[in-house]
């Protein structure tokens, strides 16, 4: 298998759902419904339009599965993806509708707009990395623990424990710059 090839589950997910398998849909759904909800709530702080943005993201995938490209990441990616550029593209939507009935700025708009996705990144950052860099960073951060005490905790070396802690920093350090590089591909409300 080359280097450029996707999983086999993504694979087949996606000629399942080429070929109108309804099931595919529902097994897509209970694997990444989770993610979609919590991104999409994450970015707009309403549990009502991160449902409602769930249901987009996944009718554009039902509707759309030859638009996913395994050389762009996995399935996983292209879900979290296609749910951040809608989300956003709500928050935009309202956050206009709000400005236009009382008078505010565009500028405050695309503050708005850049913070909720740093976050959402980072929260899909965290959720998908592997589990012992994730147990570090929540054993550091959450339990204000130090490196020391989070090796003890994790039954691991000192080195590694820094390793890791090192590690879930530099991953999250790219939510900043990932979230606002501009770079999306068409998806539900994209207007490419």
């Amino acid at each position: 298998m080359g280097k450029d090839a996707p999983p086999r589950w993504d694979r087949r997910m996606q000629q399942r759902l080429a070929r109108g398998e309804a099931a595919a849909l529902g097994e897509l759904y209970d694997r990444f419904a989770a993610l979609v909800h919590s991104q999409a709530h994450r970015v707009l702080d309403d549990d009502a339009a991160a449902d409602q943005v769930t249901r987009e993201v996944f009718g554009y995938v039902w509707e759309n599965p030859d638009a996913y490209d395994p050389r762009q990441g996995s399935m996983r990616f292209w879900v979290a993806r296609l749910t951040h550029d809608q989300a956003v593209h709500r928050l935009r939507e309202q956050e206009r509708t709000a400005a236009a009935e009382c008078g505010g700025g565009t500028e405050d708009l695309e503050q708005k707009v850049r913070r909720a996705s740093v976050a959402a990144r980072a929260d899909y950052i965290v959720t998908s990395m592997p589990a012992p860099l994730r147990a570090a960073l929540e054993l550091a951060y959450f339990q204000r623990r130090d490196y020391r005490q989070t090796a003890a905790d994790l039954g691991v070396t000192e080195d590694e424990a820094r390793r890791r802690l090192r590690l879930g920093l530099q991953l999250l350090a790219t939510a900043n710059t990932r979230a606002l590089d501009g770079s999306s591909p068409p998806g539900p409300g994209s207007r490419r």
